[in-house]
């Protein structure tokens, strides 16, 4: 395990599958299908794993304003993490996807968001742990009972309005965490406006991963970093504040977890 259980390698939750200190929550989403991820986990997943969609549990339904993926209505997905089994302060979670972490990275974030620091993610995700050579299963886990009280750290999230008086503020640095041409505006096929928020600097959040999904050393996520002045304020963005958490992920494993998620995102700044 790296760094206080933020990630956790295949073999380890190979050999934690029967602890009942430890919850498994398949994430796997497709932005183009959002049916994809539930299909995905019906027809095979890690044994005993619970599915929890972006769509449905990890976010609210988009409104006006707040971005493609708003933040979930606390009370329901606290309620959803009991059903499942996780006990607040108590329960391990281990998050995974086949999305090079993207949204395992935001139920990560969200257990921390929701005071939950027992979470981490699974290294290299479901294909590392097919590759292998551990077993999958059809069975759906039956609902295990857990007690989750969730402590909301409201200093962990800013709004559109929180950015657009901060961001200009020669203590605070803005991280665009979308791929090099959509930060640029040379391409957008998600949202109506292509371009990024003035003064924000550009952290692809693939490059946290390699090309298998496998997370970077401590070392690697360290240097990423390097050229941040960690004594400034820093907020972090995506599309819809999923994928910025997979930069949180790496600022949290090299030794800075107080970055902020910018939860709305580009597709919030642009619809005001």
């Amino acid at each position: 395990m790296m760094n206080n259980q933020l990630i956790v390698s295949p073999q380890w939750l190979f050999e934690n599958l029967n602890n009942p200190q430890v919850v498994i929550v398949d994430c796997r989403f497709s932005l183009a299908d959002s049916q994809l991820g539930k299909k995905q986990y019906e027809a095979n997943h890690i044994p005993g794993a619970y599915y929890l969609d972006l769509n449905q549990d990890l976010s609210s339904p988009v409104g006006e304003h707040g971005g493609r993926h708003p933040l979930p209505n606390i009370a329901e997905l606290a309620e959803k993490l009991s059903a499942i089994g996780v006990n607040s302060q108590k329960t391990l979670v281990v998050a995974y996807d086949d999305s090079r972490l993207a949204f395992a990275s935001r139920l990560w974030w969200l257990l921390r968001y929701l005071g939950h620091e027992q979470v981490a993610v699974l290294d290299g995700g479901f294909d590392c742990w097919e590759k292998a050579g551990y077993s999958v299963t059809k069975v759906i886990p039956t609902s295990r009972g857990g007690t989750f009280i969730p402590y909301v750290q409201s200093e962990k999230v800013v709004d559109f309005t929180y950015v657009k008086t901060h961001k200009d503020n020669p203590d605070v640095v803005l991280i665009d965490s979308r791929e090099g041409d959509r930060y640029r505006g040379e391409r957008e096929s998600i949202d109506k406006v292509a371009g990024h928020i003035p003064g924000a600097v550009n952290y692809p959040w693939t490059e946290v991963t390699d090309a298998s999904g496998c997370i970077l050393s401590h070392t690697e996520q360290s240097q990423r970093w390097q050229n941040i002045d960690t004594t400034k304020e820093i907020l972090v963005y995506c599309g819809s504040g999923v994928t910025a958490c997979v930069n949180l992920l790496s600022l949290a494993i090299a030794g800075i977890p107080t970055a902020k998620l910018y939860a709305g995102s580009w597709s919030d700044w642009i619809s005001y």
